[in-house]
């Protein structure tokens, strides 16, 4: 462990040609920041590229979905092909292309070359984040790594809420175009900074060159059928509700490819010589409830992203400016959280951190449920800065939680893992909460308009009432009755409407409050560093 020990401090050394580690870590986050902005980012804008390219609403949500397929598949290949052609190599790679991608998506002309350019940034975007863990966690030492990790953490969470907030702006008062442009500056200014201050540690270096004369070769059937499982997988989350889930068939057949890929992939990856994914690591107790607790934190951060900003609009009557402004407070108080968390994880189990952020965002979500339409801004500011209390209290916990007892080789993969479990999680959330709330809203419409019947007492004096407001502004006996009809009928959809979202985050509550006794299964690690530490 003394080696361990020394590898650990030496890793500042090792990994950026910079003796303060503190520095790659932030121009790391910077470039993670950006990735990660733009899963969200495009989902304000949606409209706004449906006019500018003349396309359907359902077209232009293409532009989110082939950038999620794209990203989910790659993560799992970005493992092996960094450890084979170099961390540092490969991440300026991915980072050049996401930057060049990135500006090619704000010059797109038309729908298909929209699509191919935001694929190609996917694929980029994917490489880019698990890659960042793995030169953090070379150039910190494990007693820092939680600190180390809250400024990624910062990228990683605070970005998927600054997204709606910068693209509702751009879109409003510039063009959605920016929203892909704006990457171009600041890609290029990461480059020149990871080019200069980042390097290959010397474990990678080893490890790659141990690679080369054994000759170890690309899983290529694992990562064929696990990239079609997870491909196929964001595809029926992502278009289950908008294409009428199993009424289609395209739906079904997704399907059917996606459980094929799966059942093909567990006897492969089980067996295989130097498989894709480590399928033996997921089922381990520690890093398989990593996995199910980042899962469900993915649930809550991009299902609320999403969905708090869609309340606001739709139902409140605020901008995409105004609604994404809703959130940024939480985001700052997220910020703060993460380094307050970062040395917390020095102090305190993740196993108990984990469990109390999960808490948190559980009151977080249940008091949410409150939403009616007396509801103002400060509700909205007040709900998000108490998630962002949570989140933290997750996210830099079980990054360090999920790295315990693991071999130097396992951390490229283990950080690929944890972050398609988010990812995947996200689109889990997203699908869960989109089905929520259409089905309840139906069913809550249902059950309201059983009251909207000639023989309820409340229903004739609500009718009375509003054709007496309507005739004593001019209209006629019969206007008045169909203007009272169909504001009773609007009444009734807005109402159901607040009634699913109730739901939704109901749901939402439950999800977070599950992942507490996932969190209290987790064993105790060293936080000194020693210990289960990877052994160097």
């Amino acid at each position: 462990m003394a080696d361990a020990a020394a590898m650990g401090g030496s890793g500042a050394r090792s990994a950026g040609r910079t003796t303060n580690p503190w520095l790659v870590a932030v121009v790391v986050a910077v470039a993670v920041f950006m990735e990660v902005l733009d899963t969200t980012i495009a989902n304000v804008a949606l409209r706004y590229i449906s006019g500018g390219l003349a396309i359907s609403s359902d077209e232009a949500s293409w532009v989110v979905t082939t950038y999620l397929v794209s990203n989910a598949i790659v993560l799992i290949a970005s493992s092996f092909i960094a450890q084979r052609f170099g961390r540092r190599r490969f991440y300026l790679l991915c980072l050049a292309t996401f930057t060049l991608a990135s500006v090619a998506c704000g010059l797109a002309w038309n729908l298909p070359s929209l699509l191919i350019f935001r694929m190609i940034q996917g694929f980029a975007g994917g490489g880019m984040v698990p890659v960042s863990q793995s030169i953090l966690t070379d150039s910190f030492p494990p007693n820092k790594r939680g600190q180390a990790f809250a400024i990624f953490g910062v990228a990683v969470v605070v970005a998927p809420v600054i997204g709606p907030t910068l693209g509702g702006y751009i879109s409003d008062n510039f063009s959605w175009h920016w929203c892909f442009l704006i990457n171009g500056p600041v890609g290029a200014i990461a480059f020149t900074l990871v080019y200069f201050l980042v390097q290959e540690s010397d474990e990678a270096r080893k490890k790659r060159e141990d690679m080369r004369k054994k000759k170890i070769r690309f899983d290529l059937i694992g990562f064929l059928l696990v990239a079609t499982f997870l491909g196929a997988l964001e595809l029926i989350l992502d278009r289950g509700q908008t294409e009428d889930w199993f009424d289609s068939n395209f739906i079904i057949i997704t399907t059917v490819i996606c459980f094929a890929a799966f059942v093909a992939a567990i006897p492969w990856l089980m067996t295989a010589k130097n498989p894709i994914v480590d399928a033996r690591l997921i089922a381990t107790r520690q890093f398989g409830s990593c996995i199910l607790v980042m899962l469900a934190t993915g649930a809550i951060l991009y299902s609320t992203t999403q969905f708090v900003p869609q309340v606001l609009q739709e139902n409140f009557g605020y901008t995409a400016t105004w609604s994404g402004l809703a959130l940024s407070p939480g985001g700052l108080v997220t910020m703060v959280m993460m380094f307050t968390a970062g040395r917390l994880s020095g102090l305190v189990q993740p196993k108990y951190l984990i469990a109390i952020g999960a808490a948190i965002i559980a009151f977080s979500m249940y008091d949410m449920t409150r939403l009616n339409p007396d509801l103002n801004f400060g509700f909205f500011v007040w709900s998000r800065c108490i998630l962002g209390l949570g989140l933290p209290l997750i996210f830099i916990p079980i990054t360090s939680a999920s790295y315990d007892g693991l071999r130097p080789d396992q951390t490229d993969q283990a950080s690929a893992l944890i972050n398609a479990a988010r990812n995947t999680g996200g689109s889990i959330g997203v699908s869960i909460a989109t089905n929520v709330l259409a089905h309840r809203e139906q069913w809550h419409q249902s059950r309201l308009v059983e009251h909207v019947v000639p023989s309820d007492p409340a229903y004739i004096e609500t009718m009375r009432n509003l054709q007496h407001f309507f005739t004593e502004r001019g209209a006629t006996m019969a206007d008045a009755q169909q203007q009272a009809f169909g504001m009773i009928g609007q009444q009734v959809q807005e109402q159901a409407s607040y009634l699913a979202y109730v739901d939704v985050f109901y749901t939402l509550a439950i999800i977070s409050a599950c992942t507490i006794p996932l969190a209290l299964i987790l064993r105790k690690i060293d936080l000194n560093g020693g210990g289960d530490a990877p052994a160097h």
